[in-house]
């Protein structure tokens, strides 16, 4: 009889160790920390993703010490009934239970998009597609929606001011339509009353200022030398002079990489030819830059009317009140294009 207790007795306690360490393996997967990285990173889930597919990009990005905790409980959870895609930081320390829940509840963190400077609207979508879940074909698609462009008070020649090139903090799964909302909403914050002003004071306006702005960025990509230009360009609308820019005259042809303008260039009829039509041409021929629409807000103050790159191709520019300076300026580059074979 007592050997029959002593026998019960040590079974149970056995049954306690194999239930203890059930509940610890249990614990250890699900509660106690799991990543093993000294820094957060990342994974995107997309619409179309699956537990199996996300548990591989967790363990393609992170430190894991275990991943028997995720599949069971995604599944007791149904998780794939009702995926949230978005961008899941996955940070040191972090438990199974943790990622899950994140996951579960759509808590995604937000993800810096960088609006570039560009000199279309297809590089724009390609660029913010690159960045997002969508892609860049629903966004041209959306960037060239006749209705939206007359909704918002543009035409298809000055949409391109709405947009303000910088770094914005969005989520990644931001739609093409979020995208454009939040476009318009910064681009109201940024023409405040200060640079209303300002625009006002040129004759100008946002619109305006954005197209010669971009000129500007086409002219020159140091930003100090862009209140130069910009000033040189407000003498000659303010003077009544042909802006004569040239590339102007290489987005009338669609050609950006013309290296050398010839007279055959000049001759084509377009309304963004500045050679041929007075005043700014009906849009702008890219994406402005913060730096470019500032200097043509902030111009320095010159007499200048005239402007040749130097011929020490440093990207910068000899500038001219006369135009036998600016003859003896060109001149100079020419010879210089001529000795390197540049045509």
């Amino acid at each position: 009889m007592k050997n029959r207790i002593y026998i019960i007795g040590i079974i149970a306690c056995l049954l306690l160790v194999a239930v203890a360490s059930v509940g610890y393996v249990a614990y250890t997967a699900i509660m106690a920390p799991i990543v093993q990285g000294e820094q957060t990173v990342y994974i995107q889930v997309r619409p179309e993703d699956k537990t199996i597919s996300i548990l591989d990009k967790l363990t393609s990005v992170a430190d894991l010490k275990s991943t028997s905790g995720f599949t069971p409980l995604m599944k007791h959870y149904k998780y794939d009934s009702h995926i949230k895609p978005g961008n899941y930081a996955i940070r040191p320390g972090d438990s199974m239970r943790d990622i899950c829940l994140r996951l579960l509840s759509g808590n995604q963190t937000p993800v810096k998009l960088v609006v570039p400077s560009v000199r279309t609207l297809d590089r724009l979508a390609g660029a913010v597609a690159r960045q997002l879940m969508t892609d860049s074909a629903s966004i041209a698609r959306f960037l060239t929606d006749q209705h939206l462009i007359d909704s918002l008070g543009y035409t298809t020649e000055t949409f391109p001011t709405l947009f303000i090139p910088n770094t914005y903090e969005v989520y990644w799964t931001m739609t093409p339509e979020q995208f454009v909302n939040r476009m318009t909403k910064e681009h109201s914050r940024f023409w405040n009353t200060d640079r209303l002003a300002k625009a006002k004071a040129q004759g100008l306006t946002p619109e305006q200022v954005c197209t010669l702005a971009s000129i500007v960025d086409e002219e020159t990509n140091k930003n100090d030398e862009k209140p130069l230009v910009a000033g040189l360009y407000l003498n000659r609308l303010h003077r009544g002079i042909l802006l004569q820019a040239d590339p102007t005259v290489k987005f009338a042809h669609g050609k950006f990489d013309l290296r050398r303008i010839l007279l055959t260039h000049l001759t084509i009829d377009s309304p963004y030819n500045t050679y041929k039509y007075a005043g700014l041409p009906p849009g702008p021929i890219r994406i402005p830059s913060i730096a470019g629409i500032e200097s043509v807000l902030n111009p320095a103050k010159h007499n200048y009317i005239y402007m040749c790159a130097k011929e020490d191709f440093s990207g910068y520019h000899n500038f001219a009140t006369t135009l036998s300076q600016h003859n003896a300026n060109a001149r100079r580059y020419q010879q210089a294009l001529n000795s390197r074979g540049i045509k």
